[in-house]
Order: structure tokens, then C-alpha cells, then sequence
């Protein structure tokens, strides 16, 4: 023992002298400090962080900023518009941060409707994304990754069936009967179809114009603000290459907070005694398929495991005169409710080529197919069933009914929708393809005077449809009706722009642009439907 005692002694001494540094490091210090701008004005809002932490805070309207951080960490400023500097925290206090412009943004090319510009010169408010920051976030469309992104752009989901898209408001809503969607233009024509047939994985660019100057270049058109999309293409001279971008991922349910069975059990065990004690009576006892000692976890019986898989292949090329881009593209999102999936297959291909010194052609196609199944199925009745109904009887198959107290509720688990999947079916095909070319000639005796002319064709035709079998979904009657409806769209549309141009700098310093612009466009809408009931023979759906 007595050496014991010996080795022991020194090992805790060790210890505490190893702590000592720790303690002394993680002990915070309050940290003053103000971020101005090159011109000496106060940054308001910049971001003021610990690095590697979530430890933060921003300025305020006067450009200082108060933090809690250890001696020796390390703070990140960072504010749009201006590089992002790192300060080492080292016992001095109040930090005077001063951070620079960062000019590439300035530099940065934008799309502002019928031309572009550099960012310093745009005066209305843009928003853009790049490829890079739209492909970190796998998505169904180009909502998913927006989403929280841009500022003054609201992105709300309103239904969780796979491949919708979310609502978007630029300007807020600002008619009560109208669309308040904003227009969308994609690679320079008005687009005709829907957000979800077009693939992200061939984006390169999108700028939201969001202010008056978007009904200025659009017309009314663009009263809701205007999505500008641009798709990738080759570059001069590049070397053919061949990418291949893919991911697969699985999704589960985050069940609704729902009351198990003791707890259930014992609410209405509490009202029952509530009403005695109040002289009234108690009408919702336990049902013939009512047990206290039942614990059913209805959504664990009707959620499933679903996925998501996204795989692309490009090939792009472009030489001294011209270039090209050609593209695959396969989605697939799979609810966690059964029945319920997305399937999109996309193709894309653009072309540019130079004819002579003054003359350049175009051509963009981008088509994509969609496959929307289910919808039929929702979660209602998986949260309105009571967890003491025990689903199945007692040979150990599915009831079709629960009787929970007063109402009488369809059994709808993953086994019992997969049993009636022939006999329920909710399914849309889409497809849509969206072309334009372009001719641009630039005048050889006028410096800077370019004539283009635009013409996009556009088409989108849907069939839906929606089948019942006979009693398939009746808690109660199998002998319910059969019933079915099909219903068709076609959309067309063409658009056909003359634009003048006249961009010239003088002396270096004097910039003129001028843009003159006759459009014309028409689009068709046509749609029928129609509806049956009691089918002779279930097998026709």
C-alpha cells in the first residue's frame, strides 16, 4: 500500500498541473471590437463568429459587436459584398476590423432580361445563385435548393407529395384571383411549363430580378417579380469532357407527437371520472375493438423507408468556332407513404456556332418526362385512429375496419394499401419539351450594332388519371362503387423576338447601351376530363 500511495501521488500532482492550462485557455473573455469598410463607415450586420463553432454574433448600427469567446480563438467577419477576414482574439480590446470589397462579386456578369451586366453597374435589386451552390442541396427542383438562400424570395412548401414544387413570392401576393407566380424565362424565352421539368443538374446560373425593373423589360408578365434561368454550355476552345454526377439517399417519416395507448387509456379513464364527479355521462367508452392494455402505433404501420436517387451524365465540347452541350438526367423520390413516387427523365442539348466573322447560330432544346404516382393515400387516418385498436383480428390478419369509440376508420397500413394497389391508383404522365434558336448577326460597319432574333418552341402535354376498384376503400361497404376519371392538357406555345442592340465604350470611360426589342408570342391551352362510375369489371380501371 505504502507504494501505492507513492505512484499515486505524482500521477495526480501530473494531472492537475495538465488541467491547469485547460482551465486557464477555456475560461471566456468578453470581447469588443467594430468592423468599418474601407471608407471608415460602420458595417452594419456583418457576422461575427468564433471559428469552428456556432458561437456568434452581428453588429449593430454602429458597427460594434460584443462576444463571450476563449483567449486565443480565432473570430470570422463576414458581410455580402466584402471578403471574409479571420482576427485572432489576443488579449487586446476593442478589435478595430476593417474589411476589404471583394471585387469578383462586382465583376460578377448578371442576366437582367434581354442582356447582361456587371454587378456594379446593375442599380435594381438581383438575387443570383450559381451551379455550384444549387447542386449542394439534392432536390426535386430548383425551389428545394433556393430555399432560405435568396433574400426578399418566400419559398413555401403546401404539399409533400413527391415532385411538387414549392409556392414562390417575390413581391408578396398582390391579387386576390390572379397568379402571383413570378415568370419564369428560360434562357431568354417566357417558359411555358412547369419548374419541375427542369432539371437542376443542367442549371448554371438563375438571377431574380425582384424590383420595378422587372415590369420594366417584361410588362405586366412581370408584376410578380422574374426567375432568370440559364442552362450550361460549352466554352470556346474547351476540350471534350465527360461528367457524371449521381447520389442516393433514404428518407424516413418524423412521426407526429401522438398519445400512446396507457396515456390514452388514462385521459379517458380521467374524463369518465371528471363527468361522475359532475353528475353527466360519459359517451366515449372503449369499442368492441378497444383494449387498455393495446399499445398501436398506427404511423409505424403505414410509413415505410423511402429513397431518393438523382444520376446525370454531360458531355460538353467546344472548339474556336463553336460549341456544344448534350446531357442525361434520371430522378426518382420515393415518399415514405406507399404508392407515392417522382420519376423524372430529362435531356438537354445546346449548341453554338460561329458562321463567318458576323454571323453566330443557336439552338437550346431541353425535354424531360414525368411520372407522379399516388396522392390517394394520406396520413389522416393514421393519426385519427385510436392506438387501443388493435388492427388485426384474431387470426392474426388485417381487419378492414377499427371501431374507435364513435367512428368507424379504414385500416390503411403499408400491407393493407400494397393488397389494393390494382385496385386504387392515382397516377399523371408528363412530358414537355422547350426549344428555342437564335441567329445573331453583328454589323461590320458599326461598331458595337448587333441584330438577333429569338425563337422558342414550346410544348406540354399531360394525362392523368384515377381508379377505384369496387369496396376497395369502404371501411364498411365492400360492395361500393367502382369509379374512374381521365383527364388530358396540351399546352403550345411559340415566341418570336427581334432585338436591336447598340453597346459601345468610349474613351474608356463613357459606356452607351441601347436596346430596341419588337416580341411577339401565343400560347394554347386545351384540356378535357371525364368521369365514370361502377365499372362492369374491376381488370378495365
Amino acid at each position: 500500500m505504502g507504494n501505492t500511495n507513492r505512484v499515486m501521488k505524482p500521477l495526480g500532482l501530473f494531472f492537475l498541473l495538465c488541467l491547469i492550462p485547460i482551465w486557464v485557455f477555456s475560461q471566456a473573455i468578453s470581447v469588443k471590437g467594430t468592423v468599418k469598410d474601407p471608407l471608415g463607415e460602420s458595417v452594419i450586420g456583418a457576422s461575427v463568429v468564433e471559428k469552428g463553432t456556432t458561437n456568434g454574433t452581428i453588429t449593430d448600427l454602429d458597427g460594434n459587436f460584443t462576444l463571450q469567446t476563449p483567449q486565443g480563438a480565432v473570430l470570422v467577419i463576414s458581410f455580402i459584398g466584402y471578403k471574409t477576414q479571420e482576427v485572432t482574439v489576443n488579449g487586446t480590446t476593442p478589435l478595430r476590423i476593417t474589411i476589404l470589397e471583394d471585387t469578383k462579386i462586382l465583376d460578377e456578369v448578371v442576366v437582367i432580361g434581354y442582356g447582361t451586366q456587371r454587378r456594379e453597374a446593375v442599380t435594381g435589386s438581383v438575387s443570383s445563385i450559381r451551379e455550384d451552390a444549387i447542386r449542394e442541396i439534392p432536390s426535386t427542383n430548383i425551389t428545394q435548393a433556393l430555399q432560405g438562400r435568396i433574400a426578399g424570395v418566400d419559398m413555401t412548401q403546401t404539399s409533400t407529395k413527391p415532385g411538387q414544387a414549392m409556392q414562390i413570392r417575390i413581391r408578396g401576393t398582390r391579387s386576390l384571383t390572379a397568379s402571383n407566380d413570378p415568370l419564369i424565362v428560360l434562357d431568354g424565352i417566357p417558359f411555358a411549363g412547369s419548374i419541375n421539368d427542369i432539371d437542376p443538374n443542367s442549371i448554371k446560373t438563375i438571377d431574380i430580378l425582384k424590383d420595378a425593373s422587372a415590369t420594366a423589360i417584361y410588362g405586366s408578365r412581370g408584376a410578380n417579380g422574374v426567375i432568370m434561368i440559364t442552362t450550361n454550355r460549352g466554352l470556346k476552345n474547351m476540350a471534350a469532357q465527360v461528367t457524371y454526377n449521381g447520389y442516393y439517399g433514404v428518407k424516413n417519416a418524423i412521426k407526429y407527437p401522438m398519445m400512446d395507448g396507457p396515456k390514452f387509456a388514462k385521459l379517458r379513464a380521467d374524463a369518465k371520472q371528471t363527468a361522475t364527479d359532475l353528475g353527466k355521462s360519459f359517451s366515449n367508452d372503449n369499442s368492441s375493438d378497444e383494449k387498455d392494455n393495446v399499445n398501436t402505433d398506427w404511423q409505424d404501420l403505414l410509413f415505410r423507408q423511402g429513397i431518393v436517387t438523382s444520376h446525370d451524365i454531360g458531355i460538353v465540347k467546344g472548339s474556336a468556332d463553336g460549341n456544344y452541350t448534350f446531357g442525361l438526367g434520371y430522378y426518382k423520390d420515393q415518399a415514405v407513404v406507399p404508392t407515392s413516387e417522382y420519376q423524372r427523365i430529362s435531356m438537354r442539348f445546346a449548341a453554338d456556332q460561329n458562321i463567318g466573322k458576323y454571323i453566330r447560330v443557336g439552338l437550346t432544346s431541353n425535354s424531360s418526362y414525368g411520372y407522379t404516382q399516388g396522392g390517394q393515400v394520406g396520413i389522416g387516418d393514421a393519426l385519427g385512429s385510436s392506438p387501443l385498436a388493435d388492427p388485426y383480428d384474431a387470426d392474426g390478419n388485417l381487419k378492414r375496419a377499427t371501431f374507435s369509440s364513435q367512428d368507424v376508420i379504414k385500416v390503411w397500413t403499408k400491407e393493407s394499401i400494397e393488397a389494393v394497389e390494382d385496385l386504387w391508383l392515382n397516377e399523371s404522365k408528363t412530358f414537355g419539351s422547350y426549344n428555342n434558336a437564335y441567329a445573331e448577326i453583328e454589323a461590320p460597319w458599326v461598331q458595337g450594332l448587333k441584330y438577333r432574333m429569338n425563337l422558342g418552341l414550346n410544348i406540354r402535354t399531360t394525362t392523368g388519371g384515377g381508379f377505384t376498384g369496387k369496396g376497395a376503400t369502404s371501411p364498411t361497404n365492400p360492395n361500393e362503387l367502382s369509379s374512374a376519371s381521365v383527364s388530358n392538357s396540351l399546352t403550345t406555345n411559340w415566341t418570336v423576338e427581334n432585338l436591336l442592340s447598340y453597346d459601345r465604350t468610349f474613351a474608356d470611360v463613357h459606356h452607351v447601351n441601347v436596346t430596341a426589342m419588337y416580341s411577339a408570342e401565343q400560347t394554347k391551352y386545351n384540356r378535357s376530363a371525364f368521369s365514370v362510375r361502377d365499372f362492369p369489371a374491376d381488370h378495365f380501371q
